[in-house]
């Protein structure tokens, strides 16, 4: 059969972008489609505009944090409206960047949604993007769904329809006095500490004892102790029971009968899969028990030719890690397939202030494959001394007995991300704690502290 194309990707997201781009590259036939926004979650209503907001929220503490460098500072009031403005302007900007990027590489793009009709033939129809799109039939060798994912808010609450989620967040007219954040994940953490620091009263609730579960459990009582240093009341061990209307406020009702007023209530509790619609079944491609579209480790379904990568996929659902699956895969397909990337080391960032970061196993899941060291550090950094905020940095790392190769590292503090970058590449590499000793600190930084940690805390089991 001859097909329209060599290869369809349905989503313009950055999985989706690099697979089209690379294959593109390799002069493929390819098209994709996307009907809301070029860049996907990340670009629009995801990564790069919620750091623009935690930016911003934090260069309020900065000005007064001045004062104890002798700087005769006051903190004024924020500007929403003026910072959202500048944050559309950017994302605007990188919509044409995306835009650029797959024209220059030859790709046909569809600014609409596509929905599988059989496993070779997908139906076009318009969008946002483009409401005029006159609907048509394409058909492609090869089919990559790269559709993201979309933020849920909290099943079975009373009140549910009263409340936001991430995606309108972005777009929100003014900013609340008053917030009321439902969850202690990336999206619920990082969301509290910009509304905090922009100067919000922030509530934040979760169901754990501790934020971020999945984390390193000595990061995650740091985070609870940061989190509540920067003024943020929070409600662990707890779930939201009811919203109601409460003149013009939102009155919110947790499990034991707590209640206050508050001005917006932000579920942040989780994110599903984005397959409505697309026609799964039309094609014959199963999804597992959440939603997600189940492939093997070559991103294939159970369909030959049809895949699926990035948040719509179960595997591990991060931006760089869906551009990695989509660069592997056009590679693959239509290049010499040599390209391979470390997925077992990929480094995870939480942008709170101050932020945290890790790479590799945690304590618990080391000691489940034996025996390891761990060395931890706690200490305010040289900046914190003058400005006397109540900011300190954890560091650890996470060590097997046996072979004393580091297997993990963690840390909460500021310029976190970007020394876990560097720390990544020495785990992906299999460095010892050995290495890391003879290495020579660069002084004085904080960052110097994951070579001179000499003394194990403790070892277990």
């Amino acid at each position: 059969m001859q097909y329209d194309f060599d290869l369809f990707v349905i989503g313009g997201g950055s999985g989706g972008v690099r697979c089209a781009r690379i294959a593109g590259g390799h002069g493929a036939r390819v098209a994709i489609a996307e009907g809301r926004h070029w860049g996907g979650t990340c670009v629009n209503v995801g990564c790069v505009p919620k750091k623009l907001l935690v930016q911003a929220s934090e260069y309020g503490g900065q000005v007064e944090d001045a004062r104890g460098f002798g700087w005769q500072t006051e903190r004024g009031d924020h500007d929403w409206r003026r910072l959202i403005e500048a944050k559309d302007r950017e994302i605007s900007r990188l919509n044409g960047a995306y835009e650029r990027m797959l024209g220059n590489a030859g790709v046909t793009m569809f600014e609409a949604y596509a929905r599988f009709e059989d496993a070779h033939t997908l139906v076009l129809e318009p969008g946002p993007l483009d409401p005029d799109f006159e609907p048509r039939r394409v058909t492609a060798e090869r089919i990559v769904i790269a559709t993201g994912g979309k933020p849920m808010k909290q099943p079975h609450i009373e009140g549910d329809a009263l409340g936001i989620t991430s995606d309108e967040a972005f777009f929100l007219p003014e900013r609340p006095k008053r917030v009321t954040i439902v969850g202690g994940g990336y999206i619920g953490v990082e969301f509290a500490g910009i509304f905090a620091g922009l100067g919000s009263e922030v509530d934040l609730i979760y169901r754990q004892a501790l934020p971020l579960r999945g984390f390193d459990e000595d990061l995650r009582m740091a985070l609870a102790d940061a989190i509540a240093a920067r003024g943020i009341r929070i409600h662990c061990s707890k779930t939201l029971h009811k919203v109601e209307e409460a003149g013009a406020a939102k009155r919110v009702t947790l499990n034991d009968g707590m209640s206050w007023d508050t001005d917006l209530v932000f579920f942040a509790v989780g994110r599903a899969p984005n397959t409505d619609g697309i026609g799964l079944d039309k094609a014959g491609v199963e999804t597992d028990a959440e939603g997600r579209i189940k492939v093997g480790p070559d991103r294939q379904t159970g369909v030959p030719g049809i895949y699926a990568l990035g948040d719509v996929a179960n595997t591990l659902n991060l931006t760089p890690v869906a551009i990695a699956e989509g660069h592997i895969l056009a590679e693959r397909l239509f290049g010499d397939g040599k390209r391979d990337w470390s997925f077992e080391t990929t480094p995870k960032a939480v942008f709170f202030s101050p932020p945290l970061a890790s790479v590799g196993l945690t304590e618990g899941e080391a000691v489940a494959k034996g025996p390891a060291d761990i060395y931890v550090t706690r200490f305010t950094p040289m900046r914190h001394a003058l400005t006397g905020r109540d900011r300190k940095t954890l560091m650890k790392l996470v060590v097997d007995k046996e072979s004393q190769r580091v297997v993990g590292a963690h840390m909460i503090g500021d310029d976190t991300p970007e020394m876990m970058q560097g720390v990544a590449v020495a785990v992906t590499a299999g460095l010892t704690k050995g290495d890391f000793d003879r290495t020579i600190g660069l002084h004085p930084t904080s960052a110097e502290e994951f070579v001179t940690m000499r003394t194990v805390t403790r070892t277990v089991p």
